[in-house]
């Protein structure tokens, strides 16, 4: 588990801080406005909230490609039926516990 979370969430930071770093290159964060009032009070405030809301999404993505990077037997419990053993025969007559 620890190895899994390491693998989200470092790719993650490193994405959210280029992603922050190039939003904030081409916008300044005191002129964003929201039906006219500012978005953030100061500078440090935006970088920080953009920061982590970029890790957010980033780490998502991440969550998700390990997710999906599953294979059958982790994904469906898959359990193959070995064939080697014979078939016990049950006796519909009692019940097995």
């Amino acid at each position: 588990m620890k190895l899994k979370s390491i693998l989200v969430l470092w790719p993650s930071f490193l994405v959210a801080g280029i992603l922050n770093s190039l939003f904030f290159t081409l916008f300044d964060p005191l002129e964003l406005t929201f039906q006219g009032e500012p978005l953030f009070e100061t500078r440090v405030m935006a970088y920080s909230i953009g920061f982590f809301v970029c890790w957010l999404f980033a780490g998502l993505s991440s969550g998700l490609t390990l997710f999906f990077e599953r294979d059958r037997e982790q994904l469906n419990r898959y359990c193959p039926v070995d064939f080697s053993k014979p078939q016990q025969d049950h006796d519909p007559g009692t019940l097995a516990h």
